[in-house]
């Protein structure tokens, strides 16, 4: 059975992988199907961003596919970046405007909570099978500590470890980790459609 990562971003995929090395599935990812066009991720939430991605890849390409979007709710910020994490400095913004523009806005805030949140979306071409999500609590740091990682990991201290996600090792990460956590639900949520597929 083949399984569709409907990502473009090498990180997000290989992260993804690893978690589900387990499983039998040939796993494909958007990298290798050019022809297909980038998604707007123009909903108001992640839920919707992850299921309009998985929707409309699975129509695209015919195969099970699996969407995820992610996002940091920052307490003092009210939520933000939230369902803007990606481009919370602009379009066109690397990881490090992103991560630059937090640690600016965050400058004189004492409290400094915060939480990633990851929803995976399953969909068919004939569409959505389901969601599952997971959350890992933390706070922003007051400078990048660690080289590991990516987006916004140099900056997010996780409270069950007391490191940042950049400090961790990619089995460490991969123990709590947001995306992890998403996955983990996910994993009986595929297992039960391939059984009554």
């Amino acid at each position: 059975m083949k399984l569709m990562i409907a990502s473009k971003n090498k990180h997000k995929i290989a992260e993804i992988k690893d978690i589900l090395s387990d499983l039998k599935l040939e796993v494909q990812n958007a990298l290798d199907f050019p022809e297909i066009p980038d998604v707007i991720e123009d909903r108001e939430t992640i839920e919707g961003n992850a299921i309009k991605k998985a929707v409309e890849v699975a129509k695209c390409t015919g195969l099970l596919t699996m969407a995820d979007d992610t996002g940091l709710f920052v307490e003092a910020l009210q939520g933000e970046p939230g369902v803007y994490s990606a481009r919370y400095a602009g379009e066109k913004a690397t990881y490090k405007d992103n991560c630059d523009k937090m640690l600016n806005e965050m400058k004189n805030e004492k409290n400094r909570e915060a939480h990633f949140k990851t929803v995976i979306a399953l969909a068919t071409p004939a569409g959505l099978i389901g969601t599952c999500s997971g959350k890992v609590m933390g706070n922003i740091t007051e400078i990048e500590i660690g080289a590991g990682g990516f987006g916004y990991d140099c900056i997010f201290r996780a409270f069950e470890t007391g490191k940042t996600f950049a400090e961790m090792s990619n089995s460490e990460k991969n123990k709590i980790s947001h995306r992890a956590r998403a996955l983990k639900e996910f994993i009986p949520l595929i297992t039960s459609y391939l059984k009554i597929s």
